[in-house]
């Protein structure tokens, strides 16, 4: 009976161990991008990844068909600027022309450590300031790439945690076809230290996504803080300080004509939102003639949306709906849009605008009807006098704690 035992003390240790791959940097700048990816190759199935060192990446990070991998990443992954390869050889993910130094895949994946990425953002900030080539509205350019440090693609049941990242060219986190993704204690810093913007780098961008959550984080960028792209459904995001951002957005949506997008289930509860244009943000493009339009003319809906316990400081525009967004006022007119908005609710939206726009602290302006928008608790000031809430073509205006204005002709 001992013997069996033993046997069976060792055959469950064998189960349970890991196949360990610690990565060894090579120094002097060389790029270690090669060894990261042979340690996922070997580690590829029920393994242990270890990045403890600091580490210069020069080449793409293509890491798929992970099964049961824990990445321990204590160290830090630094990527080359060098533009004139990595805008080429980025991983290409079509929405937006997004590309990405990072391509993270599979299904049961552990990335956690207190690892640090840099992505040496100033490099590409500089340049796209002086020589814009934004490429698709929103998004980024086939021939000026700026990739997003790191993708969460065709995955399942991920949990990132601990992570700083600094610096990105473009949007810090893409969660892209996944589900049942988990981001904790994310802190991110994308700011310039020149005259460039740090342009388009929003903390995360969600595509094509179910179940994804992003909780007690930490961004302070020049952009979205977080963005719910087209199809994303049951997001949460909770427990968030947002600095410098343009807000926490639904959209943009109904970009492309002939698609529909949908953005459902959505829950932002309990945000501290500073110094930034918007805070709770749906953004819809209006309709468009052209039927291969990529600047509006999408059909879909977004529906369930709730903000709630959203703190604002300094904040231009602290609510805020624009279903002609990116749109020219004329043809948004002659072409409202497709997309439908409903089941919005604010609830204790409190704190103080900017005073950039005056008066006004809630701007909810649709260009066909917007149904079931709701907010109570609402307590906005501005330091230009009375608060103002514009309101347009919305049909549930009882239901809003607060007097709406016509906006101005």
């Amino acid at each position: 009976m001992r013997t069996v035992a033993l046997l069976l003390t060792l055959l469950v240790a064998a189960v349970s161990a890991r196949i360990s791959c610690t990565v060894k940097p090579l120094g002097g700048g060389q790029d270690d991008g090669p060894n990261i990816l042979a340690a996922f190759k070997r580690c590829a199935k029920e393994g242990r990844v270890t990045l403890d060192k600091y580490y210069v990446v020069d080449t793409l990070l293509l890491t798929t068909g992970l099964d049961d991998v824990e990445i321990e990443f204590t160290g830090t992954v630094q990527y080359t600027p060098n533009i004139a390869k990595w805008s080429p050889q980025s991983y290409f993910l079509t929405y937006q022309n997004a590309t990405t130094f990072w391509f993270l895949s599979g299904n049961n994946i552990h990335l956690y450590g207190g690892g640090t990425l840099d992505a040496n953002g100033q490099v590409w900030w500089d340049i796209f300031h002086n020589d814009p080539n934004a490429g698709t509205a929103g998004g980024s350019s086939r021939t000026f790439a700026r990739p997003v440090p790191l993708t969460v693609g065709n995955a399942s049941n991920v949990l990132i945690e601990d992570l700083t990242q600094i610096g990105s060219p473009f949007w810090n986190n893409f969660v892209y076809q996944s589900s049942n993704v988990t981001y904790r204690r994310i802190n991110i810093s994308s700011h310039s230290y020149s005259d460039s913007p740090a342009a388009n780098s929003d903390g995360w961008d969600i595509y094509r996504s179910n179940l994804v959550t992003i909780t007690n984080s930490t961004v302070d960028n020049d952009d979205g803080c977080v963005s719910f792209k087209p199809n994303s459904t049951n997001m949460l995001v909770s427990n968030m300080v947002c600095n410098g951002s343009h807000g926490i957005s639904v959209g943009s949506l109904g970009q492309y004509a002939g698609t529909a997008d949908i953005v459902e289930n959505v829950t932002v509860h309990d945000v501290v939102m500073k110094i930034a244009q918007y805070g709770a943000r749906i953004k819809v493009f209006g309709g468009n003639p052209s039927p291969s339009s990529t600047a509006g003319g999408g059909t879909g809906l977004a529906k369930n949306i709730t903000f709630a316990n959203i703190h604002v400081e300094n904040v231009d525009t602290p609510m805020y709906i624009n279903q002609c967004y990116s749109t020219d006022a004329d043809v948004c007119a002659q072409f409202p849009s497709k997309l439908t908005i409903s089941d919005v609710h604010y609830i204790n939206i409190t704190g103080t605008s900017s005073g950039a726009e005056g008066t006004v602290v809630a701007d909810l302006e649709c260009s066909s009807n917007c149904t079931d928008i709701t907010a109570t608790g609402t307590d906005l000031s501005s330091p230009k006098g009375n608060a103002t809430y514009i309101c347009k073509e919305i049909t549930s205006i009882a239901q809003l704690d607060f007097d709406c204005t016509a906006p101005p002709s």
